[in-house]
């Protein structure tokens, strides 16, 4: 029975008996104690605690799980996956023991065919009850029904719901070990298929029981991979259909055979579990990161790369276990078809970046390990230095020392890493109390938030209550010096929402901030960032403020523009296209989304067009400060950057976008003036970005575009609106001319070959040519000593040139030759020497070159001579 069989069979079976089918959830929780789903209960967890009341009686499912705990030895054992699919049938105050052990004999043994004499179960030592149903109900032998201890109870650590639980088990034969049953007997003999826990009990403390549920609950798990390893007679986990895959494709990729060496194996399996365990995690939102669940994504994706790069496997090789994986899980999981592109463009950028690093990270591991005196621990800094330098977790570290048998020094380790975080705060500009945000805090309890009045005034008067100069704060401020004031009112905008900060002046009666830049210095804490260029700046004195009106009137374009284009991305790409970040500016607008591919030339026209269409009908453009609930219940999107409270501003155009949003905008859309996408780019797994120009800057940039079209017509002496067709005549034309002089240059090259091949020296009973074909570039070289070579018919060439200085060298071998050890590689090879350089090791063509070109003579003397003496040897 395959994976894909067994999975439709256990669901089958409990549909048929009323159990209502729940898909699997997510790898990601919803549980927040929870850093990954790895259990089949967790879905249900809010039910069997009596959060949630259970919208059904019974359910069925198939589970997707990880568990990484005991990752260092996933590979060494038969059983242990850090991916896995727990089975799983669910009674929330229905049906209880007897039905439960009733089901799980009745599919054991007429659905899966498991013979009676292979299956032993186990109950928990003060459950008579359950044993008596296993004898008398199901009639099974009572030496087959053992009791256990702790293994056979179940509970959460915590008080709450628990009870005792019973597992069947199979006998997998004598020749995996000691008999007696699975209380005793060897573990690799006896495999558990299937736990039934008996949620009946209440505990206040691990293992206290204080008494009976009002409400008794059935919950089991029926792990996919070991009941599949018991029907496919195989010998582990890793060989049932589903795993067994992914291992081969490891092995292909490597050139290790599976089951040829016990060390090679354990790398094969690792390599084969980590791609499904990664596979599945992106499937369902993972990204590889450096904290939480996109740490674990990341430590098993570099475990199955090093462990590929060790085989000796070259090039990448998560993209091609991704592809596997689909193939394999697919039934079951349907929307890995769909994420497939998705997946693999994470993988392939992931394995790159960690690639670039792996050699030269393990090079140094490796040497360092070397140079231990026997019972030495590796120091901690250079556990830091891999970590800093090379992006070797220390995980990784711990992990390849233990295979040398050598621990790491961990206190030196995280001694090293205090250091750095030290000198991390020391060259933090402002200090370290400026970088915790203490001194800002201290400061806004002193002298209160700050009163925005930007919305509907561009100048206001207020009251200087607090200059900061290089982090501390001061009385004054001169001319020249670079300062950051607080006021108790302001027009200026802070930075927030991707909208950059207002510019503009703040005048007191004895000097004039140019102001730069406006921040937040706490949520609701403005601190306007500039110079002063003039006078002395006093705390305390009153102020006139004026913000730069005309670059506020740019940017407020190119906000509401921002909210247009956001909504006609979502119309052509799909709902799926979830803002992940935004810059505003004056005339220009960047905008970063969710997205799986690049967008077509005709996504981007169609979200241009959309865009501007809507600009023209000129839609008026709302805002209303609500409570948050409300605005959820109009369908209002939250506008990336911002920060909410329970009272909320909406922006509203059109009745066709409605965001959440803080910044400024323009009272309607029509005086946003033309979008034009300039770009479209890909900034990180799976994360989009486009940009654009807006009002004034994108019409100057259209009058640009057409004046160089304008140009370009007169130069192809034909109208703009013929240019395209103009170029593509003159493409054309340059085409044909190209594959004359291809034409030209072949029988050039014919005629040259011919001459080579006459040339060919003779020695025994094989001729060979060595000689330089002057500057003929690399590809032309490599064609033009095949062509040698079919002349010859017999033998060997060896071919050179310096195209702009720059040595290259071909060497051919007829395969007559090669199988009788002659390698093209080998003769070359101390040639590409003597250009400064090196070559590829094909035994039947060998390439080879270096910047070394005036040496070329040299090389050839050095590749006749090799080749000389190898045909000597033939």
């Amino acid at each position: 029975m395959h994976s894909a069989q067994l999975r439709r069979a256990f669901l089958d079976f409990f549909a048929a008996r009323d159990h209502v089918v729940r898909p699997s959830a997510s790898l990601i929780p919803v549980d927040p104690t929870l850093l990954l789903t790895n259990a089949g209960m967790v879905p249900f967890k809010p039910y069997f605690l009596g959060e949630e009341p259970a919208p059904f009686d019974r359910a069925v499912s198939v589970q997707k799980c990880v568990r990484t705990i005991d990752i260092d030895i996933i590979g060494t054992t038969a059983r242990h996956l850090s991916f896995f699919e727990m089975m799983g049938n669910f009674s929330f105050g229905d049906y209880f023991k007897s039905d439960a052990i009733a089901y799980a004999h009745e599919f054991v043994t007429e659905v899966l065919g498991l013979e009676e004499d292979g299956l032993w179960y186990t109950v928990h030592e003060t459950d008579e009850e359950a044993r008596a149903i296993w004898l008398d109900q199901e009639r099974i032998a009572p030496e087959r029904v053992q009791f256990g201890g702790k293994d056979n109870f179940w509970q959460m650590g915590v008080p709450g719901p628990c009870g005792p639980s019973s597992e069947i088990f199979y006998d997998r034969g004598e020749q995996y070990g000691e008999g007696g049953g699975p209380i005793g007997g060897d573990e690799d003999r006896y495999v558990e298929i299937w736990n039934l826990v008996f949620m009946q009990n209440i505990q206040d403390a691990p293992y206290h029981v204080i008494g009976d549920l009002p409400a008794k609950n059935i919950d089991t798990g029926m792990g996919l991979e070991r009941t599949a390893m018991v029907l496919q007679g195989a010998e582990s986990g890793f060989e049932v259909d589903t795993l067994r895959a992914m291992i081969d494709r490891g092995s292909r990729f490597t050139g290790v055979a599976y089951g040829a060496d016990p060390m090679s194996d354990v790398s094969l399996r690792i390599i084969g579990d980590h791609g499904r365990t990664v596979t599945m995690l992106i499937a369902d939102g993972v990204r590889p990161s450096n904290t939480g669940r996109g740490y674990v994504l990341r430590r098993v994706m570099r475990r199955a790369v090093r462990h590929a790069w060790q085989l000796g496997g070259s090039g990448l090789i998560m993209p091609d276990l991704v592809e596997t994986c689909v193939t394999v899980m697919k039934d079951g999981y349907p929307e890995l078809v769909e994420k497939q592109d998705l997946i693999a463009e994470i993988v392939e950028r992931e394995e790159a970046r960690f690639r670039q690093t792996l050699a030269s990270g393990h090079t140094l591991l490796a040497s360092e390990l070397e140079s231990l005196d026997e019972g030495s621990a590796l120091p901690g800094e250079v556990a830091f230095k891999l970590h800093d330098t090379f992006g070797f977790p220390i995980e990784l570290t711990q992990e390849v020392a233990a295979e040398a048998g050598v621990v790491v020094d961990e206190a030196g380790f995280e001694a090293a890493m205090a250091e750095q975080r030290e000198r991390a705060k020391a060259a933090f500009k402002g200090g370290v109390e400026a970088e915790t945000g203490q001194m800002y805090l201290r400061l806004q309890d002193e002298i209160g938030p700050t009163e925005f009045v930007g919305y509907v005034a561009e100048a206001a008067h207020a009251t200087v209550l607090a200059v900061l100069r290089e982090g501390e704060q001061v009385d004054e401020a001169e001319s020249g010096q670079q300062i950051e004031v607080f006021l108790d009112v302001t027009p200026f905008y802070a930075e927030s929402g991707g909208q950059v900060g207002d510019t503009g002046t703040i005048t007191t009666e004895s000097g004039v901030i140019a102001v730069h830049d406006t921040q937040h210095a706490l949520q609701g804490f403005h601190g306007h960032r500039g110079r002063v260029v003039d006078g002395t700046v006093r705390v305390g004195q009153p102020a006139e403020l004026q913000i730069d009106s005309l670059r506020r009137e740019h940017i407020r374009k190119s906000h509401t523009g921002t909210h247009i284009l956001h909504w006609a991305l979502r119309d052509v790409v799909g709902d799926h296209a979830h803002q992940a970040g935004s810059l505003v500016e004056a005339g220009r607008l960047r905008f970063d989304f969710s997205h799986f591919a690049g967008l077509t030339s005709e996504e981007k026209g169609a979200i241009e067009r959309l865009t501007n269409e809507k600009i023209i009908a000129n839609a008026a453009v709302s805002t209303e400060e609500t409570t948050m609930e409300e605005a959820k219940q109009r369908g209002a999107l939250a506008f990336f950057g911002d920060k909410y409270g329970d009272r909320v501003r909406v922006v509203e155009i059109g009745g066709f976008s409605t965001e959440l949003c803080g910044g400024t905008h323009t009272p309607s859309a029509g005086q946003v003036g033309p979008v034009l996408l300039t770009s479209e780019s890909s900034i990180g797994s799976n994360v989009r970005r486009v940009e654009a120009l807006t009002g004034e800057a994108a019409y100057e940039q259209i009058v640009a575009m057409r004046d160089a079209l304008q140009t370009s017509a007169a130069a192809l002496r034909t109208g703009p609106f013929d240019v395209p067709a103009r170029l593509e005549s003159l493409l054309e034309t340059n085409r044909q001319l190209e594959e004359r002089l291809e034409q030209m240059t072949a029988k050039s090259r014919g005629e040259q070959s011919g001459e080579l091949a006459a040339g060919a020296e003779q020695l025994g009973d094989h001729r060979y040519v060595v000689a330089s074909a002057g500057d003929v570039p690399p590809d032309a070289l490599r064609q033009l000593a095949l062509a040698v070579r079919e002349r010859l018919g017999n033998g060997v060439v060896v071919l050179g040139s310096a195209p702009a200085g720059k040595g290259a060298l071909i060497g051919v071998v007829t395969k007559d030759l090669v199988e009788r050890g002659l390698s093209a590689a080998e003769l070359i090879t101390p040639a590409a020497r003597q250009l400064g350089g090196g070559g590829s090791r094909d035994p039947e063509l060998a390439q080879a070159g270096g910047p070394h070109g005036e040496h070329l003579q040299t090389a050839l003397d050095t590749a006749r001579s090799a080749v000389e003496a190898a045909l000597a040897g033939v």
